[in-house]
């Protein structure tokens, strides 16, 4: 029977498509997982990289770049090259609130998490002493440090929101165009650079960020958190397009 046939064909490709799905998923806990535990090690090179402005053994030219890329882990930025999908890439128009998603969960949860620890931004620290002493506590909002620095930005190295957005950016970019996931990177990569060049966080600080960027990316996409939600919204827009 044909019709039994196609069915049974659709099906097993809409099966194939779950699974791969759950698996790609799964990839995005994982790389969470990975980089928390690099953050750990990271904290070695915190100190001495923090130390030492990229711009002493950057190239000029190569060194603007990396000053240009915060345009990739802004929100402001984000909001544009959603834009620019809208208007070249009709057909994944309606993709583009998963992908603001993506790139905005991940920043979301860095700012909370910089409610939760305090930790002197680079620029304001006095390198007295070991990695250990750029944290000042917990709940900060509650508990304020004891400390010569004040409430709010220079407190609030821990982690990088910047860089949680590139991130997220970036895996949101790569579900829709696979063949530049390794640009999209390359642009997190950039952005994350900056953040350390400019002395407002830590190398551990982007690297926490990155795990963040990830888990973010991780519950739009998932089917069991916000990728459900999401799921149904761009079907209920194919098909819309589908029938007109």
């Amino acid at each position: 029977m044909p019709g039994f046939r196609l069915a049974s064909e659709r099906m097993a490709h809409g099966m194939d498509d779950e699974l791969t799905a759950d698996r790609s998923t799964r990839a995005l806990y994982r790389m969470s997982l990975l980089f928390a535990v690099l953050a750990l090690l990271s904290l070695l090179a915190d100190l001495p990289l923090a130390s030492a402005p990229l711009d002493r053994w950057i190239p000029g030219d190569l060194h603007r770049m990396i000053g240009w890329s915060e345009l990739f882990a802004h929100g402001c930025g984000v909001a544009l090259i959603g834009l620019t999908v809208c208007v070249l890439d009709v057909a994944n128009r309606r993709r583009v609130p998963r992908l603001l998603a993506s790139a905005y969960a991940g920043g979301l949860i860095a700012n909370v998490a910089k409610l939760l620890v305090a930790r002197v931004r680079p620029r304001y620290f006095d390198f007295d002493g070991n990695v250990l002493h750029s944290f000042l506590g917990f709940l900060p909002g509650v508990f304020p440090p004891g400390s010569q620095y004040h409430k709010g930005f220079e407190i609030q190295s821990f982690p990088s929101g910047h860089t949680a957005t590139a991130v997220g950016l970036a895996i949101g970019l790569a579900r829709l165009y696979p063949r530049g996931r390794w640009l999209f990177l390359f642009f997190a990569v950039l952005a994350a650079s900056q953040r350390i060049d400019v002395r407002a966080h830590y190398l551990s600080d982007t690297v926490a960020a990155a795990s963040l960027g990830f888990l973010g990316a991780a519950l739009v996409f998932d089917p069991r958190a916000l990728g459900r939600w999401f799921d149904r919204f761009e079907n209920r827009l194919g098909l819309r397009a589908a029938a007109e």
